[in-house]
């Protein structure tokens, strides 16, 4: 039982999918890391399937050019609620403060929106918006991938990383979390991602988000230490966000040279 009330956790906590209420305690945390890739999966295989859709209408002419890029780059917002641009947001407003490390952590802390959120967040849609319409069906398989491997790195940073703080959401999940199966769960979605991605698209973007998903966390866990102390939910946020972008520019890159 507690596998399955670990899984509702992490859909109930990470997605708007309606799930069963569940009592959040730490027995019942213990595995909802392992199962939070999944929701990428969700997001991911309806983003694949869409797109598709979405494509083929597009390419025939029965639809305009912006409608699908529009879709996509709000589809995944619409599964997860915008939990994760939240972070970013937060993330982009404590970073741009410029200010010591107790202030940027004090902007975490802050319901209120500022200045930098809303433009960092406009930038991250209109570049999103712009990737996807110059996408095509070659990048669908590893967006797909890239959504399972961001929540997968995602977790596994709260979960061992350092934590800049001893409260938050990301604190409570980090205590009740079981470090040796969400190593394991993540070397599994690691492993089956790439293999995945390599028989679908080839070896050529399967090693290109390989190493995007490795480049992007190193980065990321640099600048959490050396700007907060350590990891929080904000930040574990931006990671995911920044991730699938940079995914997303990298994916369509190779699939625009590939039509030249």
């Amino acid at each position: 039982m507690k596998w399955i009330r670990s899984f509702i956790i992490a859909f109930s906590m990470y997605s708007k999918i309606p799930m069963p209420k569940v009592q959040w305690t730490k027995p019942s945390m213990q595995y909802a890391f392992c199962f939070f890739p999944l929701v990428g999966a969700v997001a991911g295989a309806l983003t694949w399937e869409t797109g598709l859709v979405l494509f083929g209408l597009r390419d025939a002419g029965k639809l305009p050019a912006l409608f699908p890029a529009v879709f996509l780059t709000i589809l995944p917002l619409l599964v997860t609620g915008g939990i994760h641009m939240d972070g970013f947001m937060d993330t982009s407003d404590a970073r741009h403060s410029y200010g010591e490390r107790e202030k940027k952590l004090a902007i975490l802390k802050d319901p209120h929106t500022g200045a930098f959120a809303v433009m960092s967040a406009a930038i991250y849609l209109l570049w999103s918006l712009a990737l996807w319409s110059a996408a095509d069906e070659k990048v669908l398989p590893g967006m797909a991938c890239a959504m399972v491997l961001s929540r997968t790195l995602s977790g596994l940073s709260v979960t061992v990383g350092k934590g800049a703080k001893s409260d938050g959401l990301a604190a409570v999940f980090r205590e009740s979390a079981r470090q040796k199966a969400v190593w394991i769960s993540t070397g599994i979605y690691l492993a089956v991602c790439v293999i995945f991605l390599a028989v679908v698209s080839g070896v050529i973007p399967a090693v290109l988000l390989l190493f995007t998903a490795g480049a992007v966390f190193a980065r990321y866990l640099r600048m959490a230490v050396r700007e907060f102390g350590g990891i929080t939910g904000d930040l574990a946020g931006w990671f995911l966000q920044v991730f699938e972008l940079t995914a997303l520019t990298v994916l369509t890159a190779w699939s625009c040279m590939l039509r030249f």
